[in-house]
Parts: C-alpha cells; structure tokens; sequence
C-alpha cells in the first residue's frame, strides 16, 4: 500500500466514523410542550433537513397540538408519519400543518418522514 492509498483509506474511515456519530450520537433538540390556558399543549417544530426540535416531551391524557413548518421543498419531508398515534399528513412546502393528538400512554413514539430517513420522537409523561 502506497501513500495515496493509506490517505484515501483513512479518509473513508474518518467520513464514517463522523457519519455514525452524527446518527447516533450527536445532541439532540428536546422541547417540552408548553400548556395554553384551555389546557391544550403546543409545540412548534420546524421542518428542514430534520426535525428540529426532534425529541418533544408531553403530558400523558392532555391534547397536544404540533405545528410542523416545513422551510424546504426537499421530497423526503414532504410527508410526516406517527403510525402509534394513526397519522399520516402532507407537510407542503413553507407552510404550517397542524397536528392534533391525545397521547394516553406513558412512553416514547417516534414519528419520521414518509422515507423514514428524518426522525423523531414524542415522549410522554
């Protein structure tokens, strides 16, 4: 192995190991729901190469409304999935889609892209 194949090899690797980490390892965005005065809980996520915030916290037995704003026109985010809670919505283009739910369990439920490829997750309380 010469020299040029040592950089491309190490390269690859580094590129994989920064991929991994950003999958799987990286921070994430977590929002609590915030309670209005009829009792409903909102939380506004924005839409644009994720979810962000991608993890939102709820209370268990209130109804949560999620305002997904979706800030780009890439097809993968074009539709939102949450298949615990039944629901599957168009998310177009720079406007807001409004999701309403009413979580009865305790737990984490994720939700993602109709590709599967953005993610993220509703927990419980």
């Amino acid at each position: 192995m010469d020299a040029s194949e040592i950089m491309v090899t190490l390269g690859g690797l580094a590129l994989a190991a920064f991929v991994l980490w950003y999958f799987f390892f990286s921070a994430r965005q977590t929002a609590a729901a915030v309670s209005t005065s009829s009792g409903v809980q909102e939380v506004a996520v924005t839409v644009k190469g994720g979810y962000s915030p991608d993890i939102i916290e709820v209370e268990r037995g209130k109804p949560v409304q999620i305002s997904f704003y979706r800030d780009e026109e890439n097809s993968c985010s074009e539709e939102l999935l949450m298949p615990d809670f039944s629901i599957r919505r168009e998310l177009p283009a720079f406007k807001t889609t409004m999701v309403e739910l009413l979580p009865q369990q305790a737990g984490k439920f994720e939700f993602t892209c109709g590709m599967g490829m953005l993610r993220g997750s509703l927990v419980v309380k």
